[in-house]
């Protein structure tokens, strides 16, 4: 065992990695018990600890959007989040979006209306959709504009996805009739 030794208030220097601390997180209705550093951003926990590659590096300063996850169903930008402030929260990533083999709705909404081209930014923008569907099933043009404009896409222009979202809310409504 380590022994204990008397530090000078602010002669304390850490490194980079020096310390970690025990968290849980759930995401995607799992709980994973971690060791992480105090620095860690969540994008990098669930990419490089959890192997969860959905959420992607883009910008990595919270602007781009294509590491976008729900937190407690709200969406985040997980670069811009610490894994530490995560614990005990319900996350989700696109790795959780389908159920039971079948996409959801938004998935095949995007694939229908052509609407993910590369893909890259993809994730984002569906995770931001569905917490949108979720708090307002009905969003017209200018809510799903006003809901998305945290995400960057660099293919398709916006109208396809867009459209891609309205569809979704169409296909949700009619399943919950």
């Amino acid at each position: 065992m380590q022994q204990m030794q008397y530090v000078e208030p602010g002669s304390l220097v850490l490194e980079k990695g020096d310390m970690k601390y025990p968290i849980t997180l759930r995401v995607n209705d799992e709980s994973f018990e971690l060791l992480v550093e105090a620095h860690k951003p969540l994008l990098h926990v669930l990419r490089d600890d959890l192997n969860l590659t959905g959420a992607r590096r883009g910008c990595e300063s919270g602007y781009c959007g294509a590491c976008t996850v729900l937190l407690n169903g709200q969406p985040v930008h997980s670069c811009s989040v610490l894994a530490v402030t995560a614990g005990g929260k319900e996350i989700t990533t696109i790795e959780g979006v389908a159920a039971d083999g079948q996409l959801h709705p938004l998935q095949e909404a995007f694939v229908a209306q052509g609407a993910i081209q590369c893909g890259y930014c993809s994730p984002g923008f569906i995770l931001t959709a569905k917490a949108l569907l979720d708090a307002e099933p009905q969003p017209d043009p200018a809510t799903v504009r006003e809901w998305l404009k945290g995400n960057i896409c660099r293919c398709t222009g916006y109208a396809k996805i867009i459209q891609a979202v309205q569809e979704a809310a169409q296909k949700l409504l009619a399943k919950n009739v």
